[in-house]
């Protein structure tokens, strides 16, 4: 799968709010000109071909991944492997010449119908080709439950890992659901998905902007 994706001059991370202050001469406005993103690959168990897309928010501060099959599900007559489910994303960032940038959040959303004792995992991790920083982030989720989810993860200023300056890198995003039927009774299904009930699920991840040191 490939497409390339245009984010105007306003994107910009949206989570001032929700992580401390910080300094004013290290992140900067968004560069300018036209970021275009490049999706290199996008496979796994969770995102067959034909079933995940990425576009860029209405408002240009922001890309979203979007699923329509998405879910992992234990018991009853559930296969033995649907309990875990991937999506690895790998996307080519191209940005203006002297800027370089991070993921500053990522939001996630679906519905789960856990069983009581039942209990399920959405975790991602982040990092950038031929590095080996990588960023993991957990969120665990208990029966009973049938309702939507969300989860956010927000990362400090102060530990943003940005792009290598002067050298394309492609940015991974690898995603997992998880579910467990731990005391639960095996002829009951529990199920998450990366999914809402209309059949799609907005996963939007929000960039920080930084000027690269002048060479």
């Amino acid at each position: 799968m490939a497409s390339g994706l245009l984010l105007g001059g306003a994107v910009a991370a949206l989570v001032t709010a929700a992580v401390p202050a910080h300094n004013p001469s290290s992140i900067v406005d968004p560069p300018p000109d036209k970021i275009v993103i490049d999706v290199a690959t996008v496979n796994g168990s969770g995102c067959r071909p034909g079933t995940a897309a990425v576009a860029v928010s209405e408002d240009n501060t922001a890309f979203t991944v979007t699923y329509s099959e998405y879910l992992a599900q234990v018991g009853g007559n559930s296969d033995p492997t649907a309990f875990r489910k991937n999506c690895q994303l790998s996307l080519i960032v191209h940005v203006p010449q002297g800027f370089t940038y991070a993921i500053a959040q990522a939001d996630y959303r679906g519905f789960a119908s856990l069983q009581s004792g039942a209990n399920a995992v959405q975790r991602a991790s982040y990092y950038f080709q031929g590095s080996s920083q990588t960023v993991f982030k957990n969120h665990t989720f208990t029966g009973a439950l049938n309702d939507n989810w969300q989860a956010t993860d927000t990362t400090d200023w102060a530990n943003l890992v940005y792009a290598p300056c002067g050298v394309q890198r492609n940015f991974n995003i690898n995603t997992e659901l998880r579910v467990n039927a731990g005391t639960s009774s095996p002829s009951r299904v529990s199920f998450m998905a990366m999914d809402s009930t209309d059949g799609d699920i907005n996963t939007v991840y929000h960039m920080a902007w930084k000027e690269c040191p002048a060479k």
